[in-house]
């Protein structure tokens, strides 16, 4: 029912022209946007993306709307200086997949929009345990499929039921993300390789090298391992961050100063990762918590917001409320 009420809201706010005013009091001064894979086939991909289409729509709507979009530093130097001249989007990716270049990228280009990737060491060395992947493979190359670790058997025959099989699975990694070991077993058994879906799926050193040299890219840190840090001790999770960032400066030869936190989560980082991260020498670090940013003096650059872009239940309207407030003045009417 609050989904109803709340896609209802959003659309209505969309067609009356009530949209300007909600921006007025509830959206920010800039928002950073995270995106993950642009999927040319969002619906073979089991919906997990941003559709190409969705993506470049939301691109075209924030310069059409007049927010500037400009690099991850320049968007915090014009908050310092209280620039009030525009309101400012940051494009960021995280994991590192190749068609941020293949399909992104020429998008990107053509409106000469500036990015991030940030990338985990295992992405291009192959060795990352990308199990969102492996449970995608599973869900798309069988019609039953058996989750040993829950007890769960899917009978998934269409992509609409894969999708929310896929779905359910994921919400309960989410839930402990210590659970995601727990699904090697059935990944074996099933003869997927994350190492080969790393290749399939992720950039490799060279295409990371390249891109690093585009003026409209920056690289930055997304951990070793792409592990929760909250679920690691102290020399650990610092190692997680303080390697990735060296691998990525050795393989680049460029600075890594700007992090994501894996996941993101309030579960998955907080004051301790702000503190090492700030310690092994990144500048900002980016979590995956729902917000925009309104006032530099209370801005906090260890944990800064970011406005989720795609998945399953994404659409124009709904990306249309977040940028214009609609959505934090629906979560106030609702008492979230």
């Amino acid at each position: 029912m609050q989904q109803f009420l709340k896609a209802s809201i959003l659309q209505a706010a969309r067609c009356s022209g009530l949209a300007l005013i909600f921006r007025r009091f509830f959206a920010g001064r800039a928002a950073i946007l995270m995106f993950h894979e642009i999927q040319q086939d969002f619906s073979s991909e089991l919906m997990t993306g941003t559709p190409v289409s969705l993506f470049e729509y939301s691109l075209n709507w924030l310069q059409r709307e007049g927010w500037s979009i400009v690099s991850l530093d320049e968007c915090l130097e014009r908050l310092a200086r209280n620039d009030r001249s525009r309101r400012y989007a940051v494009l960021t990716f995280d994991d590192g997949y190749r068609n941020n270049v293949s399909v992104a990228l020429p998008i990107l280009e053509r409106l000469f929009a500036p990015f991030i990737i940030y990338v985990p060491t295992g992405a291009p060395t192959r060795s990352m345990q990308s199990w969102w992947l492996g449970l995608r493979k599973l869900f798309l190359s069988r019609d039953t499929v058996t989750i040993d670790p829950i007890g769960v058997r899917f009978r998934c025959s269409d992509l609409y039921n894969k999708t929310l099989a896929l779905n359910e699975v994921t919400r309960w990694v989410h839930q402990d993300y210590q659970r995601a070991a727990m699904l090697a077993p059935t990944f074996t058994k099933a003869d997927i390789s994350l190492s080969a879906l790393n290749e399939a799926y992720f950039l490799d050193e060279r295409e990371l090298r390249i891109l690093a040299q585009h003026p409209l890219a920056s690289i930055g840190g997304h951990t070793v391992s792409h592990a929760a840090l909250t679920s690691l001790d102290v020399p650990a999770a610092r190692a997680e961050m303080a390697d990735n960032r060296q691998y990525l400066e050795n393989l680049l030869q460029l600075p890594v100063r700007h992090l994501a936190y894996p996941y993101g989560t309030s579960t998955a980082c907080g004051p301790r990762e702000a503190h090492l991260a700030r310690e092994v020498g990144f500048s900002t670090a980016v979590t995956t918590q729902h917000g925009q940013i309104f006032d530099s003096t209370k801005l906090d650059n260890f944990a800064l917001p970011r406005i989720a872009v795609g998945g399953h239940c994404e659409t124009r309207a709904a990306f249309e409320g977040r940028m214009n407030g609609i959505q934090s003045a629906v979560h106030m009417l609702l008492g979230q």
